[in-house]
């Protein structure tokens, strides 16, 4: 009898619980979010208990805000109207093709859309995603030949520090049929705020070129996406201890060159040689990139910094014709004509064009943003490594 009585309390706390994580789903099963139908995009909240919910995202109108001491395009905030059903509900019309991030504001608190599992994070912050399909975007989604993502951790000497980089391996890789074959590397390097995971959850890495080597618009390659905040083992998720103290100037990009690069190139079966090396990056990561080969001119041939600038000084006069010198096949410059890196952008190029070094300037709408990343990535994918 008492194993019994044992036994019923027991389902009983089972189906409390289980209760409780169906509470969690009450009033949303049936609500569609976000809906994309006749031209229009409907997005929904069931939160009948709401006295005001709000939404706001990229696609909607924008305000001049001051962040950070610039002046910056903002979306503004829309309220949302609340249907007889206590479903709270916002339409607009298809904005043009592109990844926007988005959420609701319920009674003053940022909320995800609960029906949407499209997210992603942001430093601290996640947020529900929509993309809005189209040619610009036709990348962005699931490719029907996909490859593989792994988190890797890898002794870090140059930063006394076991890390963790991500390393994308294209489709058919892993197939013994292609057990010999080697494939050239990108180095792709994030932007201030990011970490290892930047790249291939705001940045589309993975599916972007999984679509464009199934087109065969670009070479098969694996790309190295690693953390360029030296005193971090891995991004902020994971909760493990950060270094204390400042790292040294350059120390992640010694790093890269001495720790990363070796590591790939013992572990992964890669073309070992300068002509199959690229390194790309944004923002931070576009002075990683500048910064490593300026100090490593012997180890990449394609190099792409976006979103990045660069003074005029003697010693980057120096290290630029140091890369000339040792000799280059790309070297690709992306920023948009609105972001505030632009002026710095406009020095590189003048410098560049001063020492004859060969160059593509690829100058666009835009600021500083993953919109412009990503089309970059999707952009000079297709010029490496040919």
């Amino acid at each position: 009898m008492k194993r019994l009585l044992l036994f019923a309390a027991a389902l009983m706390l089972s189906l409390s619980l289980g209760a409780q994580e169906l509470a969690n789903f009450v009033g949303q099963a049936n609500t569609t979010s976000p809906e994309i139908k006749d031209g229009k995009i409907t997005f929904r909240l069931a939160a009948s208990y709401a006295t005001r919910v709000q939404i706001t995202g990229g696609f909607m109108p924008t305000q001049k805000v001051t962040y950070n001491g610039r002046e910056m395009d903002a979306p503004i905030t829309a309220d949302m109207t609340r249907n007889a059903q206590g479903v709270w509900e916002y339409t607009i019309d298809m904005p043009a093709p592109e990844l926007y991030t988005y959420n609701f504001i319920v009674d003053g608190v940022a909320v995800n859309d609960p029906n949407n599992v499209m997210q992603q994070r942001d430093g601290t912050r996640y947020l529900s995603i929509l993309i809005v399909p189209g040619e610009f975007t036709e990348n962005y989604f699931e490719a029907n030949q996909r490859g593989n993502l792994t988190k890797v951790w890898y002794d870090s000497p140059s930063l006394g520090l076991n890390r963790r980089m991500y390393v994308y391996t294209p489709y058919g890789y892993d197939d013994p049929k292609n057990a010999k074959t080697k494939y050239p590397v990108l180095y792709l390097l994030h932007g201030g705020g990011g970490d290892e995971d930047a790249w291939s959850n705001m940045g589309r890495a993975c599916q972007i070129m999984d679509n464009l080597i199934e087109k065969g618009l670009a070479v098969p390659m694996i790309i190295v996406m690693p953390n360029g905040n030296p005193t971090q083992q891995a991004a902020s998720p994971l909760k493990l201890p950060v270094k204390e103290g400042r790292a040294e100037a350059n120390a992640y990009v010694h790093s890269l060159a001495k720790d990363i690069v070796p590591y790939v190139e013992k572990h992964f079966r890669v073309k070992a040689n300068k002509a199959n090396r690229a390194v790309a990056g944004l923002s931070m990561g576009g002075g990683h990139t500048t910064a490593v080969t300026g100090l490593y001119p012997d180890m990449f041939d394609y190099i792409c910094p976006m979103s990045c600038g660069m003074r005029d000084t003697e010693e980057a006069v120096a290290a630029l014709q140091g890369i000339k010198k040792a000799g280059y096949k790309l070297y690709w410059v992306g920023c948009g004509d609105a972001d505030f890196a632009y002026p710095g952008t406009q020095v590189m190029d003048e410098m560049l064009t001063r020492l004859d070094m060969p160059h593509t300037m690829y100058i666009n709408g835009g600021g500083h943003t993953w919109s412009n990343w990503r089309h970059y990535l999707n952009t000079f994918g297709q010029l490496l490594f040919k």
